[in-house]
């Protein structure tokens, strides 16, 4: 069942599994056009399979079509300062739910990528997955306060995120402690999960990607 809502004040799209609860939580975060069918299909596809996702709306309705950068940017310079405190809101939220085991981790794509590592700065996940986290250097001076596992999915064509940058978070990683997996794919670019365009989607890495997140949070979420 999927359903229009405001979970602790931010509204978003809570897609839950078929029968009882609880379930493990799953926030899902949008890419940088906004909370679109893409990331609700894969909330959706989450919920399928047992997880009680919440696919944040942090732009607040607003939304920048495929290959419209300029407006994506707009809005992600607009709502992006501000979705840290809300993604905060939505994990307490998901983490009290009483359809929610207690148990929650984060997924997100692009933007979102980075946002479910800043997440994990400020509330204790139990599992954090970034695909292609753009901009997440922004936050590698701060990822000391990352106490959790993650996996990180990557593209070796993204000219968006160079390979330097995810050997640096690979590092910063090891450094931690943290358990860890980071996977670069070959000949995939920057959104190779986004089904929705055959521009970008790779099936070979997307099938494998959605193969190791699911048995990631299989693993730390269950």
């Amino acid at each position: 069942m999927s359903t229009q809502l405001q979970l602790n004040g931010i509204p978003g799209h809570l897609a839950c599994p078929a029968g009882d609860g609880p379930w493990p939580g799953l926030i899902v975060i949008q890419e940088w056009w906004g909370l679109d069918a893409q990331t609700i299909s894969i909330a959706d596809r989450f919920a399928s399979i047992g997880y009680l996702a919440f696919a944040p709306d942090v732009y607040h309705g607003e939304l920048a079509q495929p290959g419209d950068g300029e407006k994506a940017m707009s809005l992600v310079q607009k709502y992006g300062p501000g979705a840290p405190a809300e993604l905060e809101k939505v994990f307490d939220g998901l983490k009290s739910h009483p359809d929610c085991t207690g148990k929650v981790g984060s997924v997100g794509f692009c933007f979102g990528g980075r946002m479910s590592l800043t997440l994990g700065l400020s509330r204790p996940l139990d599992a954090v997955c970034t695909f292609y986290g753009g901009g997440m250097q922004q936050i590698f001076d701060r990822m000391g306060a990352l106490k959790t596992p993650v996996l990180g999915l990557f593209g070796d064509a993204d000219v968006s995120i160079p390979v330097g940058t995810i050997q640096e978070f690979e590092k910063i990683l090891e450094k931690l402690g943290l358990e860890h997996t980071i996977v670069i794919y070959p000949n995939s670019g920057h959104a190779f999960f986004r089904d929705s365009d055959p521009k970008v989607y790779k099936p070979e890495a997307s099938q494998d990607a959605w193969q190791r997140v699911t048995t990631f949070f299989g693993k730390y979420l269950r």
